[in-house]
C-alpha cells in the first residue's frame, strides 16, 4: 500500500484514543503497519487507518473520530497552529490542494489502496513479504492483519513449503540475476515481474513438499523467536554473520552463500561472535543447508550447482513451462484461489522471459529420447543411473534433448517396464531409484 499521507500513521495509544477497542468493527480498519525498515532492522510500533471500501460518509458516521484526525491530518495537513503545513516551495501539502484528482477527491484512503492485492489475501492467515531492495534477499511471513507498504513485495500465499524454495540458493541466485540492482550500496531489487512471475517453481513429491514446509515453518519460527528474544539484533545483522560464515566455509561449487551476495572470506569480530552465538547463526546455517538440498531434490539437480549452472537450468525450465502453459497445462501456487479468476487465459500468457544474452542453451549436452519404443528403455535407465539419487518421471523427461511433458507418458511407461523387470526400483513417492552395482 502506497498511503500518500503521513496522517495515516497513528501510535498504538493515539489509535486507542480514536476507538480502537471499544468501537465496534474499528478493528478491520486500524492495523499494524509494516515497512521495508522494519522488516530488515526492528520493527516500530505503529499502526495505519485503512478505510479502503468506505465512501466519506460512511466513514464518517461509523467512525467520527477517525474521519476527523484524517480531515485534519491527511485531507488538510495542519500544523499544531491550525495552519496548513507547506513544502520548500510553499505548496500546501494537504491531499485538497492535490495535483492530482483522484488523491484529492478519495482523501480519505490511500493514494494507492491496491485493490487486486487484498483479494488475494482475504481467506489467508498469513502472506510471505520480502523487501523490495536490500542487502540480504530474505522472505518471511506476516500475519494477515498487518498492512504492509509498498516498499515490501507481497506474495499472497501461506505454504511454508513456498517461502522455503522461494529462501533456497535457487531462488536467491536467480533473483538478482533478473532483478538488477539499486540503491545506496547497489543492493538487490527484487521485482515481481522480473523475479517471482517467471521464476519455475519445482514440481515436487508430497514427501519432499512436506519436509521443505517443514524447514520453511523451523527457518521462520527460528528468526522470530531470535528477534524476539533478543530486541537489539536485527535480521539484517543475522545474516551479515551468516554471509561471513559462508564466505569463510570451504565451498564445492562457485556459488553464493544462501540467501545473500557472495562476499570475500573474513574473520568474524567479537560482535560477529556475539550475533552468532544469541542469534542461532549455525541453526540459521544448517536450516539454509538444509532448505538448498530439499530443493535441489525438488528440481531433481544436484545441490553443488554453481550460480551460473543454476540459472542455465532455470532458464531452460522457464522456458519449458511456458510452452506447457501454450498448451494450457499451468502449475498453479494456489489452485483454489488462482483457477477461478485466471484459467481462463492461461494459456494465452505464458510469461516465457526474454533474456538475451543471459539464456544459455543447456539443451545441447541432453541425449536424444529413442523414438524407437524398445531403445526408450535403456535411455531412460542411463539417464536414472547417471543421477545421484532417486527420479520421477517427469523430472526424466526433462533430461533428454527436447523432452518434457510431452515424452513423459513414454518415459513413465518405461519406467514400469523397467521396474517389472527389476532393472529400477519404484519408490512410495512415485520416484525411481537405479539398481547401483553391490
Amino acid at each position: 500500500m502506497k498511503l500518500h499521507g503521513a496522517g495515516f500513521i497513528v501510535t498504538r495509544s493515539e489509535a486507542q484514543h480514536l476507538g480502537l477497542g471499544r468501537i465496534e468493527g474499528l478493528e478491520t480498519h486500524i492495523r499494524e503497519y509494516r515497512n521495508g525498515r522494519d522488516l530488515t532492522a526492528r520493527s516500530r510500533d505503529v499502526m495505519v487507518i485503512d478505510l479502503f471500501g468506505l465512501s466519506a460518509a460512511e466513514a464518517r458516521q461509523k467512525f467520527p473520530a477517525v474521519y476527523q484526525h484524517l480531515s485534519k491530518r491527511v485531507r488538510y495537513d495542519l500544523d499544531a497552529n491550525g495552519q496548513p503545513r507547506v513544502d520548500k516551495e510553499g505548496r500546501k501539502l494537504g491531499r485538497e490542494w492535490n495535483a492530482r484528482q483522484s488523491y484529492k477527491d478519495s482523501w480519505w484512503v490511500f493514494g494507492e489502496p491496491r485493490k487486486d492485492l487484498r483479494p488475494a489475501l482475504e481467506g489467508i492467515p498469513r502472506y510471505i513479504g520480502t523487501v523490495e531492495t536490500t542487502k540480504h534477499r530474505v522472505f518471511q511471513f506476516l500475519d494477515a492483519s498487518v498492512l504492509a507498504d509498498n516498499m515490501i513485495v507481497v506474495i499472497a500465499d501461506a505454504d511454508a513449503a513456498t517461502l522455503a524454495i522461494l529462501s533456497s540458493r535457487f531462488h536467491t541466485s536467480w533473483a538478482p540475476a533478473m532483478g538488477g540492482w539499486l540503491g545506496y550500496g547497489n543492493d538487490p531489487r527484487y521485482s515481481k515481474s522480473r523475479c517471482f512471475d517467471p521464476f519455475p517453481f519445482p514440481d515436487p513429491s508430497d514427501a519432499v513438499r512436506q519436509q521443505l514446509r517443514s524447514a520453511g515453518e523451523e527457518l521462520d519460527a527460528l528468526r522470530k523467536r531470535v528477534l524476539a528474544d533478543h530486541p537489539d539484533l536485527t535480521l539484517t545483522g543475522l545474516y551479515n554473520v551468516l554471509e561471513k560464515l559462508n564466505a569463510d566455509a570451504p565451498s564445492t561449487a562457485s556459488r553464493s552463500p544462501s540467501p545473500v551476495k557472495n562476499g570475500g572470506g573474513s574473520t568474524l569480530t567479537d560482535k560477529d561472535e556475539d550475533v552468532k552465538a544469541r542469534g542461532l547463526v549455525l541453526i540459521l546455517k544448517e536450516l539454509h543447508e538444509t532448505i538448498d538440498r530439499l530443493t535441489a531434490e525438488a528440481y531433481g539437480w544436484p545441490v553443488d550447482l554453481s550460480d551460473q549452472q543454476i540459472l542455465e537450468r532455470l532458464v531452460a525450465l522457464n522456458a519449458e513451462r511456458a510452452r506447457e502453459e501454450a498448451e494450457g497445462h499451468v502449475r498453479w501456487l494456489r489452485p483454489d484461489y488462482q483457477i477461478p479468476r485466471f484459467a481462463k487465459g492461461a494459456k494465452t500468457k505464458t510469461g516465457e522471459l526474454d533474456l538475451g544474452e543471459t539464456v544459455v542453451a543447456i539443451d545441447a549436452g541432453k541425449p536424444a529420447c529413442p523414438k524407437d519404443r524398445h531403445e526408450q528403455p535403456l535411455a531412460v535407465e542411463a539417464v536414472l543411473a547417471a543421477h545421484a539419487g532417486p527420479m520421477d518421471a517427469t523430472t526424466i523427461a526433462r533430461a533428454f534433448k527436447g523432452g518434457g511433458r510431452k515424452i513423459e507418458p513414454r518415459v513413465m511407461q518405461a519406467l514400469i517396464n523397467l521396474a517389472r523387470y527389476g532393472r529400477v526400483t519404484a519408490l512410495a513417492d512415485g520416484r525411481f531409484a537405479a539398481r547401483r552395482a553391490a
